[in-house]
């Protein structure tokens, strides 16, 4: 196998994730200890924003007026495609019961969660789509009260598009609040009484190791890092529109990662040569991240078959990975590890990201090895259930009390031996040798 680095990254997605824990183990310790006062500090200290936290009606109505008409359709166009991939992936989750013994019936429900918290960031950029996101698709799996937050935004209050998102998208509570006090505020249930069950949404480092911390108190979406992109490309990629997608993803930080995987060196060094000038050509903001996020992050990699791209790419399970490429069923057929896929030149990022529907939280930092993104799956429970006939319970009965002494559990097979005495008094059973150490 020959895999050769025309561009080798000088850092990892693991590198800056250090610096984080320690911030935030304290401040999750002080708004554990003090509850809502340290949230308040935090929010005055870390966004100067010392307003109201729990936003009214009356404000969301008279913001969401100040939203240009055109604003609102093209929001409202983009829930309505987000809302309907969930509620297709709803249908397909089924509850079901099958007899599994004569007499024993088993069977599963799939309920939604009571609490959902939904966070979007704030900050360099107004990330109205993370804000739909969350909300649609928890709202889509029937969660029945759906908290929001994000912070202010440039040093004001929150976005009026972003709030737009989350009210139209179909939150209940909408707060203004970022970073780790947001989502410690929706695990603890400040400000509503109402403690998240799930948190999702995406963030920095510091409201991704939140989340990692807090996960087991409250389900996370994934355990999310910076945005990542890769795209696989052949002799037949058009080089602009490769060089295009990278810098469109490298924009979202100085810590994103964009990789080209491909089996083609021409093509590589065109795209190359290319991404300084698209770089230089973007605006200060998105210019500052996008240069960082190449030059410490960016990687190129050339392989001599497309089987080795492939278990190079798996390796990678990068959140988003785009195939520019001939014979697309072949690759949809044999990638595996990936947060979302987008099949040909036509299938850009940025449209998942912001309107064509599947959901854009997504698994990064080799997550999807073992996980998909957000979907309703995250806000919904599979629960078991069973129900035996007293015939039914015979042989269960029999053969618990067996392995359960196997075990070492002789309070296990007790409650079977109590079963079989009370249901058929008189019989003989082979329960196995009873536990006496």
């Amino acid at each position: 196998m020959t895999v050769i680095y025309l561009k080798k990254a000088d850092k990892t997605p693991e590198t800056e994730t250090g610096t984080a824990q320690q911030v935030v183990t304290e401040m999750l310790s002080a708004i554990g200890t003090r509850g809502e006062a340290a949230v308040r500090e935090y929010a005055k200290k870390l966004d100067s924003w010392d307003g109201e936290i729990v936003m009214s009606r009356e404000e969301i109505d008279r913001r969401a007026a100040e939203v240009p008409a055109s604003v609102r359709r093209d929001i409202d166009f983009a829930i309505k495609q987000v809302s309907d991939f969930a509620v297709a992936q709803r249908d397909s989750m089924q509850e079901f019961s099958v007899g599994l013994h004569p007499g024993v019936t088993a069977g599963q429900r799939v309920l939604p969660v009571n609490v959902a918290g939904c966070y979007a960031p704030a900050g360099r950029y107004a990330h109205i789509a993370s804000a739909y996101m969350g909300v649609a698709t928890a709202k889509a799996a029937g969660v029945k009260t759906i908290i929001a937050c994000s912070g202010p935004f440039r040093g004001g209050p929150m976005h009026p598009y972003l709030m737009y998102a989350f009210d139209r998208a179909g939150a209940d509570v909408i707060m203004t609040l970022g970073g780790v006090q947001a989502i410690a505020t929706m695990a603890y249930g400040l400000f509503s009484g109402k403690p998240a069950d799930v948190i999702v949404g995406p963030g920095n480092k510091f409201v991704a190791e939140a989340k990692r911390t807090l996960f087991g108190k409250v389900g996370i979406d994934v355990f999310a890092g910076p945005s990542e992109v890769a795209v696989i490309a052949d002799e037949t990629a058009d080089s602009a529109m490769v060089a295009s997608d990278l810098v469109g993803q490298a924009e979202h930080g100085h810590e994103s990662p964009a990789w080209l995987f491909t089996t083609s060196k021409a093509l590589a060094q065109d795209v190359m040569q290319r991404i300084p000038a698209l770089i230089d050509a973007l605006p200060p903001t998105a210019r500052d991240a996008a240069a960082s996020a190449w030059r410490d992050y960016g990687e190129v990699i050339v392989c001599d078959t497309r089987e080795e791209v492939v278990v190079v790419s798996d390796k990678y399970a990068s959140e988003h990975l785009e195939v520019h490429t001939k014979d697309l069923d072949w690759w949809l057929e044999n990638l595996t590890c990936y947060g979302s896929l987008f099949l040909g030149e036509e299938t850009t990022v940025a449209f998942g990201d912001k309107t064509s529907g599947p959901n854009h939280v997504l698994p990064t930092k080799g997550a999807a090895r073992y996980s998909g993104g957000l979907s309703v799956h995250k806000f919904m429970k599979t629960l078991t259930w069973q129900r035996m006939t007293r015939e039914g319970a015979r042989e269960i009965a029999e053969v618990t009390a067996r392995i359960s002494r196997l075990e070492g559990m002789e309070a296990h097979a007790r409650t079977a031996d109590d079963r079989l005495a009370k249901y058929f008094p008189g019989q003989t059973f082979e329960l196995g040798e009873p536990v006496v150490a």
